[in-house]
């Protein structure tokens, strides 16, 4: 069972201290004096009406909340927190609905979604209707014929094609994509974002051809019995040519598609989001939208650290605990390996069934030798940055656990926080490590419904695709995780998060590991409180507490009551970033 007792922040123990008889931690009435400062005491607005869930273990529940600028004045009973109330007070009926804080993204890539927000839309039911490479390239060609992007970068981007869920179970080759166009350059980017394919004009303007190596870490697929790239790029073929592809986009251009990015998270009620494995340009377009005012959320950044050069930005003023113009650097990122649902994850045992051209024992790969994982390991520990570990197979774990003790002092290494990422196989011996080590879980659980009957059937088998993202054994150590959608892998929808890391059901219906299924209050605070006790911001978001940032969301129903197999249905209805209503679902 869980430990109660950890779970109480610093500001959850100061409540307790404190003798709000009322059971309400208000600021205080205004005392005598001029009519400025009694004005200035006044609540700007005042919540009630609706189940108000704090994720603070000491108050759970409170029946009003009170918001002053840009933070929260008071919680507690209605009588109480209206003692605030002054003549401009905004009193706001909730109407049975239900009042919870903002999401704090534990893990995705907003540059990503950006390019997401501007592709065309390759995903598969229940987010789109690519169940075929038929439809695939029906969609495409729509695309072609009607998007302004497609003129003006001088080819076609395509997100979120799923080999597993495409009716012909494989990914699109060159000359798929060569029967959509053969005179556009078309890329069309996996939904795990670790593949894409190329048709013949987009393969030459990469200069991809029969004598290409394969890169460290990375595979260009060639057609069979020839040297002649069939179009698929694996890892890192596929990153470092997108590079020598991708346009140059003005500054204006870049701020406007991560505007388009910022309203997509906004729409599922995070105030604030993450950025992992920000390229140079991503941070520089990022740092000059804050400077012009253009941020909504808040958003911190985790620079790749291979690509990080002279680093100068880690030693700038963006690298700190505080935001500047909603933006903050937090620290670095590092990839070990790829994506289990597109059999790249490099693993200790071997695949179910290996992916097309790999023989039985296929165990995936790594990205970085051992001797290299170490070096950027404690580079980021001793340089005080906290660094986030992409590790999908229990074996790259392995490589991570080993890199980190490596790195010097346990204490120097907890001081950091370093957050696994995925841990999707992780296994049940490595999580004692993990808590020994100070490493921080941030698990995928959302994989059961988008993945889990292909983990279960073709990637993993029985027992290892009961044990995908291992929250309930997290919970079992006294740990706590947080539970992150990867978008732009899947929309940034924090509903399916919740239902997925509450119910584990599959896309067929099935349960996928019944003993890692949460409650759903552990698992909002696995999107609220306990994300931002992973970003070092727990001490003022993650809960509805006084002095906490006014960062709140408005929910249809109240997911601590309602059934839990409906769960998904839920609703994000209004989005208040520091007390001001940043999105609000259309009637």
């Amino acid at each position: 069972m869980q430990k109660r007792q950890f779970l109480v922040t610093a500001a959850s123990w100061t409540t307790l201290s404190t003798p709000w008889l009322a059971g309400c931690a208000v600021s205080g009435k205004p005392e005598s004096g001029a009519a400025s400062d009694a004005q200035a005491s006044f609540a700007d607005a005042i919540y009630f009406g609706g189940p108000i869930l704090t994720m603070n273990d000491a108050q759970p529940q409170v029946q009003a909340l009170a918001v002053r600028g840009t933070q929260i004045a008071a919680v507690g009973d209605r009588q109480a927190v209206e003692a605030l109330r002054g003549p401009d007070t905004r009193m706001v009926d909730l109407q049975g609905r239900t009042l919870i804080p903002g999401f704090v993204d534990p893990h995705s890539h907003l540059g990503g979604v950006g390019l997401q927000a501007i592709a065309a839309n390759l995903l598969p039911p229940p987010d789109g209707p690519n169940a075929s490479m038929a439809k695939l390239q029906q969609t495409l060609r729509e695309y072609i014929r009607t998007s302004p992007e497609v003129k003006q970068l001088g080819l076609a981007f395509g997100f979120g094609y799923d080999d597993s869920q495409l009716k012909e179970q494989r990914h699109p080759t060159r000359d798929d994509l060569d029967a959509v166009s053969r005179t556009v350059p078309i890329v069309v980017i996996h939904q795990s974002g670790h593949f894409a394919s190329m048709n013949s004009a987009a393969l030459e303007k990469a200069g991809i051809g029969v004598d290409t190596p394969n890169p460290e870490g990375g595979v260009i697929r060639r057609k069979p019995g020839s040297k002649q790239p069939d179009g698929v790029l694996e890892e890192n073929a596929f990153f470092f040519n997108l590079g020598k592809i991708m346009p140059r986009l003005t500054e204006e251009q870049s701020i406007e598609w991560l505007e388009k990015a910022q309203e997509l998270y906004l729409q599922y009620g995070y105030t604030t989001v993450q950025d992992g494995r920000a390229s140079p340009g991503a941070v520089a377009t990022t740092i000059a939208a804050a400077k012009a005012g253009r941020l909504k959320v808040d958003v911190v950044s985790y620079p790749d650290i291979t690509q990080l050069g002279d680093g100068a930005f880690m030693h700038g003023p963006y690298y700190s605990r505080g935001y500047s113009g909603h933006f903050r650097i937090g620290g670095v990122k590092l990839t070990l390996d790829g994506s289990p649902q597109g059999k790249t994850a490099w693993l200790t045992q071997p695949y179910l069934v290996p992916p097309k051209g790999q023989k039985r024992g296929y165990r995936g790969y790594g990205v970085l030798p051992d001797a290299k994982a170490n070096e950027l390991v404690a580079k980021a520990i001793n340089n005080g940055w906290q660094i986030l570990v992409h590790g999908n197979g229990d074996a790259a774990i392995d490589q991570m656990i080993a890199a980190v003790r490596a790195s010097g002092s346990v204490e120097k290494t907890r001081a950091v926080r370093p957050v696994l990422i995925h841990g999707q196989t992780l296994r049940r011996d490595q999580i004692p490590q993990l808590k020994e080590l100070g490493i921080f879980p941030s698990l995928f659980p959302m994989h059961t419904f988008y993945w889990g009957d292909w983990h279960r059937d073709s990637v993993l088998g029985n027992p290892r695709a009961q044990n995908i993202s291992p929250t309930g054994w997290v919970l079992q150590q006294g740990m706590r995780f947080t539970s992150h959608h990867d978008a732009p892998v899947a929309l940034p929808s924090s509903i399916r998060v919740l239902d997925a890391t509450v119910n584990r059901v599959t896309r067929s219906g099935k349960v996928l590991g019944p003993e890692h299924r949460v409650s759903p209050w552990i698992a909002l605070q696995a999107q609220t409180l306990w994300s931002a006790y992973q970003h070092f911001e727990d001490d003022r978001k993650g809960s509805l507490e006084t002095a906490k940032l006014a960062d709140l969301v408005i929910l249809s129903d109240n997911p601590l009551t309602m059934e839990r197999s409906r769960l998904a249905t839920l609703e994000v209805l209004e989005t208040i970033k520091e007390g001001r209503s940043v999105y609000q679902k259309p009637h």
